[in-house]
C-alpha cells in the first residue's frame, strides 16, 4: 500500500508539473539559460575575458628556464672548453634568462585598455544577444496567443452552427421546416469543424516555433498561460513618442553600447599599432653554466706494441746487418661507470657559471614586408568602419522605433473600427437569429450573418494583438523590458 500511494504521488507530481503554465516572463527566463546564441555569445565574452586578462599579464617581464642533458659523439665541441674534440662525453646545461620592455610608446598599455573595452564590448554583446531574444519570444509568444484565442472564436462559431443545427433539426423532423434548412446548417457545421482544426494546427504549430525558440524539446508539455489581452498592461500612447523613445534607446540599448564600446577599441588598436612604427627599449638578464664529462678514464691503464713505424736506419752486429724499426706503443683506457661520469659535477657548475645583463634597443626600419605599418593603416580603416557601423545601427533603430509608432497608430485605429464592426455585426446576427427562429429569414442569410461576425471578431483580435504587439515594442526600446 505504501509503495502504491507512492507511485500516485509521484504520477500526480508529475502531471502537476507538466501541467504548469508558460507566461511570457518564464519562457524569456527559459530562453536566456537555454538558447544557443546566448551561450555562444557567453563562450565568446568569457574568451575575451581571457585576452583581457592575457594583455594585463604582459607587464610582467618575462623569465624562461631551460636544461638539457645528452651524449656527444664524433666531432663536437666541448660545452665547457668551447674546443673541438672527437671524445664521447656527457654534458648538461642550465640557463636562465628574462627581459622586460622598459618603453614601448605605451603600447602594453593602450593594448590592455583595448582588451578590457574588447572584453565589455562582449559582455554587452551577451546582453545585446539576451534582448534580441526576448524580443523574438514575445513576438511568437503573442503569436502563439493569437493563434491560440483564433481556435477559441472558431469554436465558438462550431458550438452556435452545432446548437442552430440541433434546433433545426427538430422542426424539420416536425415538418416545420424544410430538409434544406438541415441540409445548409451541416455543411456550415463542416466548414466550422475543418476551421477548428486548421486553426488548432495553426496553434500547434506557433507553439513549435516558439519552443524551437527557447531551445525546449519539441515533445515536452507545453500549456500557454493566456491572460486576457485586454488587461495586458500598456503605457499610454502619448508617453511613447518616437523621438524620445528613439533619445532613450539610445542610452539603454545593448547594441548602442556594443558599438560603442568597439569603436573606442578600435581607436586604441590605432595607438598599439602606432607604436609599433617606433623604437622599443628593454632590458635584460641571464644566468647559465655547463657541464660535461667524459666517457673514457683520463689516466692510461695499459700499453701494447703492436705496430711499428718504416726502417729508419740499420746496425752492424759481427758480419749481420739488422734493419732498425721503431715499436708505436698503443695505450689503453678504460671506460667510466655510470656514476663516475658525474664526478665534479657540482665544481664544473660552479666554475662555468656565467651572468649577462644589458639594454637593447629595436628600431624598427622595413621588416615583414611593411607589416607594422600595414597594420597601422588597417587599424585607422577599422575606427572608420566602427563609426559606420554606430550610425546604421542608430538609424535602423530609429526607423524601426518610427516604423512600431507608427504601425500602433494604425493598429490602434484598425481595433477601434473592428470593434464598431463586431458591434454591428453582432448585432445584425442576434436579429436575425430571432427572424430565423420564428421562420422569418432563411438558413443561408442566417449563416452570412454568423460568418460575417465571426469574421469581425478575428479581424478584432488580430488588430488587438498587434496593437499590443507594437506597444511592447515601444516599450521594449524605451527600457520598459517585457511583460504581459
Amino acid at each position: 500500500m505504501r509503495y502504491i500511494s507512492l507511485l500516485f504521488l509521484t504520477f500526480f507530481t508529475s502531471v502537476g508539473f507538466a501541467q504548469e503554465k508558460w507566461g511570457l516572463r518564464r519562457s524569456v527566463e527559459y530562453a536566456w539559460q537555454n538558447n544557443l546564441n546566448i551561450k555562444q555569445q557567453e563562450i565568446q565574452a568569457a574568451l575575451a575575458g581571457v585576452s583581457e586578462k592575457q594583455a594585463k599579464n604582459s607587464v610582467y617581464p618575462n623569465a624562461n628556464f631551460s636544461t638539457n642533458a645528452g651524449v656527444q659523439f664524433g666531432r663536437s665541441v666541448d660545452p665547457t672548453t668551447n674546443q673541438f674534440t672527437t671524445t664521447q662525453l656527457l654534458f648538461q646545461q642550465y640557463s636562465l634568462n628574462t627581459d622586460i620592455t622598459i618603453f614601448n610608446w605605451h603600447r602594453v598599455k593602450n593594448s590592455i585598455r583595448a582588451a578590457q573595452l574588447d572584453s565589455k564590448a562582449a559582455i554587452a554583446n551577451v546582453e545585446k544577444t539576451k534582448n534580441d531574444i526576448a524580443l523574438s519570444v514575445a513576438t511568437q509568444y503573442l503569436q502563439a496567443l493569437l493563434n491560440t484565442e483564433q481556435v477559441a472564436i472558431v469554436q465558438v462559431q462550431f458550438e452556435q452552427t452545432k446548437s442552430q443545427l440541433q434546433a433545426t433539426r427538430l422542426r424539420v423532423n416536425a415538418g416545420a421546416l424544410p430538409e434544406l434548412n438541415a441540409t445548409e446548417l451541416e455543411a456550415q457545421l463542416a466548414r466550422d469543424s475543418t476551421a477548428i482544426i486548421n486553426a488548432k494546427a495553426t496553434a500547434d504549430i506557433s507553439v513549435l516555433q516558439l519552443k524551437a525558440l527557447l531551445n525546449l524539446d519539441a515533445a515536452a508539455p507545453f500549456i500557454l498561460d493566456i491572460p486576457p489581452v485586454e488587461k495586458i498592461p500598456l503605457e499610454k500612447l502619448a508617453d511613447l513618442q518616437p523621438d524620445y523613445v528613439y533619445q532613450m534607446a539610445l542610452q539603454n540599448q545593448p547594441a548602442q553600447k556594443v558599438n560603442m564600446l568597439r569603436l573606442q577599441a578600435s581607436q586604441m588598436n590605432v595607438k598599439v599599432a602606432r607604436a609599433s612604427l617606433y623604437p622599443v627599449f628593454s632590458a635584460f638578464a641571464g644566468l647559465g653554466s655547463n657541464f660535461s664529462n667524459p666517457f673514457k678514464q683520463s689516466n692510461v691503464t695499459g700499453v701494447t706494441y703492436g705496430n711499428t713505424r718504416p726502417e729508419f736506419g740499420a746496425v752492424t752486429i759481427g758480419s749481420e746487418n739488422y734493419f732498425i724499426r721503431e715499436a708505436i706503443p698503443a695505450f689503453t683506457t678504460s671506460s667510466k661507470s655510470f656514476g663516475q661520469l658525474w664526478n665534479g659535477y657540482g665544481k664544473q657548475i660552479d666554475q662555468n657559471f656565467r651572468q649577462n645583463a644589458g639594454i637593447s634597443v629595436m628600431i624598427p626600419i622595413f621588416s615583414n614586408g611593411g607589416a607594422a605599418r600595414a597594420a597601422h593603416e588597417r587599424s585607422k580603416l577599422n575606427v572608420k568602419s566602427a563609426e559606420l557601423t554606430i550610425q546604421q545601427a542608430d538609424q535602423q533603430l530609429k526607423q524601426d522605433i518610427y516604423q512600431s509608432y507608427t504601425n500602433a497608430l494604425s493598429a490602434l485605429e484598425r481595433f477601434n473600427a473592428t470593434a464598431v464592426t463586431v458591434a454591428a455585426s453582432q448585432k445584425t446576427y442576434d436579429f436575425s437569429l430571432k427572424r430565423f427562429d420564428v421562420g422569418l429569414l432563411g438558413t443561408f442569410e442566417l449563416l452570412i450573418n454568423q460568418n460575417n461576425l465571426t469574421t469581425a471578431k478575428l479581424n478584432r483580435l488580430v488588430a488587438q494583438y498587434e496593437y499590443v504587439f507594437r506597444m511592447k515594442v515601444l516599450e521594449f526600446y524605451k527600457g520598459q523590458g517585457l511583460k504581459l
